[in-house]
């Protein structure tokens, strides 16, 4: 217990501003890590045509159905621990977390055998031209065979991050990540297995991350323990912390869903647009991740310290990430705004219309950065203080309440430009209805006792 108590007395008494960085970096690092691949994959499978990148847009949408089912479980769980752990309640956080592992395995395992078995059928839905259909298909099949390791190494990253112990789960990420980047160029172009190679590389890297993840908990490097005696047969259990991870479930399944609506829009102007919008969502996504990482770090922080009625320190946590959030992503969208011809012209320097509709893209989406971190800042505090519902309808607005009507009006307003800004909009809109909730929020946390 003296590793325990050690923790739980540096998550209420620390500095906060010192805490929520000693749990932020880490997890930043692992999310630009894990971004920096992306963004890597994509650019090495670009170096196949606009086909093949077309194709890692589509299966982007799959791999955010997969991260849907990893997050929600997950991050359910976790902040269920966080709060759990501030409480000293460790015995029912240690069948959370036993029964969120089985459950995130059984739950990747089955939506590996629906897709593998739908494939093409999944991949027209998901927006696949017939030009692109090939590639999307060949890439999809391995990450399908992954699905259950990829949920739950979502699970076993949010385990150790809801215990404070970021730097693990950091070193987890950084593993496969890396490997990926190092397998990309060997298995493409080396061994010429084309995007097979591409995908095969992101499998093979999934399971070392995993593996390494895994050695945590087996080495008894943490709090948590899995075994089978710590699995629940309570079905309150499970609605608990699957409650508690709807947010995770909304952000990330909208995130599959408005992919899969911007990929379709796209394909109806030319797979170049497909193409384009592809490589800004990998490189927006690069920005986006830290971001979370941050909310990630900010999260368990927050949820130590509600569940011990510690208030004073999540108001300052907080102010915290609001300050540094805002200040960071104004300075990247500046950044980002004026680099964005350079970048675009390092994925696909030959085929002028994709950067064209890149660059423009690009911007509009710089524009509204410094309005990112409030949407953030929401939904990681409720859902970290145990208010699903509201944490479950903040999470929808950027990617679904907003953004699904704005795909589908915008460009029959504006052509190509709307589709462009339907981004943007959504992220303006949802600035706008997350200063109200949070301010009372914060107003009634300071008056509480």
């Amino acid at each position: 217990m003296g590793k325990n108590d050690t923790q739980y007395q540096k998550m209420l008494s620390a500095p906060v501003p010192k805490l929520v960085i000693s749990l932020a970096v880490p997890t930043m690092v692992s999310m630009l890590v894990t971004s920096i691949y992306n963004v890597a994959d994509a650019y090495f499978v670009s170096k196949l045509g606009t086909y093949a990148s077309g194709a890692v847009g589509i299966v982007f949408s799959l791999m955010a159905m997969i991260q849907a089912i990893g997050f929600t479980v997950g991050m359910g769980a976790g902040s269920a621990i966080s709060r759990l752990l501030g409480k000293r309640e460790t015995d029912k956080a240690q069948k959370i977390a036993s029964s969120a592992f089985a459950l995130s395995i059984l739950s990747g395992g089955a939506f590996c055998i629906f897709g593998v078995f739908f494939l093409e059928k999944l991949m027209v839905w998901l927006g696949a031209t017939e030009s692109i259909l090939p590639y999307a298909k060949e890439y999809a099949r391995y990450i399908l065979y992954v699905a259950p390791v990829m949920t739950a190494s979502f699970v076993l990253n949010n385990l150790l991050r809801a215990e404070g112990k970021t730097k693990l789960s950091m070193i987890g990420i950084l593993g496969g990540s890396i490997l990926n980047i190092a397998l990309d160029p060997l298995f493409i172009f080396a061994f010429g297995f084309g995007i097979q190679g591409a995908a095969a590389a992101t499998a093979v890297s999934q399971c070392v991350g995993f593996v390494i993840l895994l050695f945590f908990f087996i080495r008894k490097k943490t709090i948590l323990r899995l075994s089978f005696k710590n699995l629940s047969a309570d079905v309150s259990l499970y609605r608990e912390f699957i409650a508690n991870g709807m947010p995770s479930f909304f952000r990330q399944g909208l995130a599959s869903v408005s992919s899969i609506a911007l990929n379709r829009v796209a394909a109806g102007y030319s797979d170049a647009a497909v193409a384009a919008m592809s490589i800004v969502g990998k490189v927006f996504l690069m920005v986006y991740c830290v971001l979370i990482g941050f909310g990630q770090g900010y999260q368990p922080a927050a949820g130590y310290n509600y569940g011990a009625k510690e208030y004073g320190r999540v108001r300052q946590a907080y102010r915290f990430l609001m300050v540094a959030g805002t200040v960071g992503m104004t300075c990247i969208g500046a950044a980002l705004f004026w680099a964005a011809p350079l970048l675009l012209k390092q994925f696909i320097p030959e085929d002028e219309k994709v950067i064209e509709i890149g660059i423009q893209a690009l911007r509009m989406q710089c524009v509204v950065m410094p309005l990112l971190t409030l949407g953030i800042a929401c939904n990681m505090t409720f859902q970290a203080v145990g208010q699903s519902v509201k944490a479950t309808v903040l999470a929808s607005l950027r990617q679904g309440i907003f953004f699904l009507p704005f795909i589908w009006v915008l460009p029959r307003l504006f052509g190509i430009y709307g589709m462009e800004a339907a981004q943007p909009a959504a992220d303006a809109a949802t600035f706008l209805v997350c200063v109200p909730v949070i301010w009372k929020f914060i107003k009634d946390l300071k008056k509480a006792k």
